[in-house]
């Protein structure tokens, strides 16, 4: 099967790239994790777009925002895996490649996410560690972790 990643602006994103990130932050996000939460938040029009792609079916993507937009540092967020790519290390790779954007995007800046406590120990394994105290977001637990540069 053909794999890809593609990275690119909210202006850049073709309709059907922009309906199936959406379709698969609502699968995920929404129905799999039960949760009713504000997916759309204004944040995805200043942030850039890495999407995995197999076969032209989006298995994997997250959303690399600049300093300033959701935290004073730079950040990663609504990263996501579709289950047909689970257990394959596409999420690792999904996370090393957002770290490695978002260092040349804004070098000597620090990345920050707010991580679903359950996957703490993911994150710590790829340089994240947590910054500050556990707290509830849509009836989740999160964390807020920091990838210092």
């Amino acid at each position: 099967m053909a794999w890809h990643w593609k990275s690119c602006s909210f202006e850049d994103l073709s309709n059907t790239e922009l309906y199936g990130i959406m379709q698969l932050r609502q699968d995920i996000f929404v129905v799999e994790q039960n949760c009713v939460y504000p997916d759309l938040d204004d944040k995805d029009q200043g942030a850039d777009h890495l999407l995995g792609l197999e076969d032209q079916q989006l298995l994997g993507y997250l959303r690399s925002l600049p300093p300033g937009l959701a935290f004073p540092q730079s950040s990663l967020g609504r990263i996501v895996i579709a289950p047909p790519a689970r257990g394959r290390q596409i999420g690792r790779e999904l996370v090393q490649r957002g770290i490695d954007y978002n260092m040349h995007q804004w070098p000597g800046v620090d990345i920050v996410i707010g991580a679903q406590a359950h996957l703490e120990d993911f994150y710590a394994s790829l340089g994240f560690k947590i910054h500050g105290k556990p707290y509830v977001e849509d009836g989740i637990p999160h964390v807020h972790m920091i990838y210092k540069v």
